[in-house]
């Protein structure tokens, strides 16, 4: 039985933070589509690492739960990169919120229920978490700890309230630093670990639908005037997810580490700031 670390997206950050943890474990690699799955698991074979891939509709709780039995069956839980997701040019606010705070919800509490001790875990949350307005305490205790099954019911989560692709974006990814802190407090009773990293621009396919779609001038505008002048890599985002879990994290739980080339900072303080 190995070490198994769980990977949910099979996109270039989750190939990325995969590279920099999974040496001598074996890589349970999900993704929606299989194609991408396999594709992804190729790379990682051919460069030494030990792969199985399957698929998993984080909108689903079956499909999670089937993820769950898939990765158990291969040994102890030890690690989850959770890098799945839709951007606002690629799904309507209701499918945004299906996958990112109802599956982010569903993923936490099924493989909080599994973690080994000494585990540690990631999700990829967003910059745009970070430039949603203030929310009450009362809203951020329900983003956070309402039963999954139930968050999709919220009043702040409905249609008339939700109006737009990145009004529901915004408020998925702040869901999803919130949700982590209440999860980080259940999976510490297990001796494991789980933290979020908020990345800005960083090229991914993903991100080039978002260059080339109809909000394509304004992610130009954030990378021309932010403090750093570029966007990210995958590889750098790894480097945090690479200290998150590992030892060298090990006092980290419950955090959010905001990496978007100073973004946000512009935003409220620089060039970027609303007029």
């Amino acid at each position: 039985m190995s070490d198994v670390v769980v990977v949910v997206g099979a996109g270039s950050i989750g190939q990325a933070i995969a590279r920099r943890v999974s040496a001598g474990k074996h890589v349970v690699l999900a993704d929606l589509n299989q194609d991408s799955a396999d594709a992804a698991a190729e790379v990682l074979i051919n460069a030494g690492f030990d792969v199985s891939t399957t698929t998993v509709d984080v909108s689903s709780r079956d499909s999670i739960q089937a993820l769950v039995k898939e990765a158990t069956a291969r040994g102890n839980v030890t690690g989850l990169i959770h890098a799945a997701g839709v951007s606002p040019s690629q799904a309507s606010p209701a499918t945004i919120l299906a996958v990112d705070p109802y599956g982010t919800a569903v993923l936490l509490e099924e493989f909080g229920n599994v973690i080994a001790p000494g585990g540690s875990g990631v999700v990829i949350a967003s910059q745009s978490g970070h430039r949603l307005g203030a929310l009450t305490t009362e809203q951020n205790a329900a983003l956070a700890m309402t039963p999954a099954d139930e968050l999709l019911s919220l009043p702040m989560l409905q249609p008339d309230q939700v109006t737009d692709s990145l009004n529901a974006y915004q408020l998925a990814k702040r869901g999803n630093s919130l949700r982590v802190m209440a999860e980080a407090v259940r999976w510490g009773k297990r001796g494991a670990r789980i933290n979020t990293i908020s990345p800005g621009i960083i090229f991914t396919p993903l991100a080039k639908d978002e260059l080339t779609g109809p909000r394509g001038e304004g992610y130009r505008r954030m990378i021309e005037l932010s403090p750093v002048g570029r966007g990210g890599t995958p590889d750098e985002v790894g480097a945090v997810a690479a200290l998150l879990m590992s030892p060298d994290g090990a006092f980290i739980a419950g955090s959010d580490f905001l990496m978007d080339g100073g973004v946000t900072a512009s935003y409220f303080y620089g060039e970027l700031a609303p007029q």
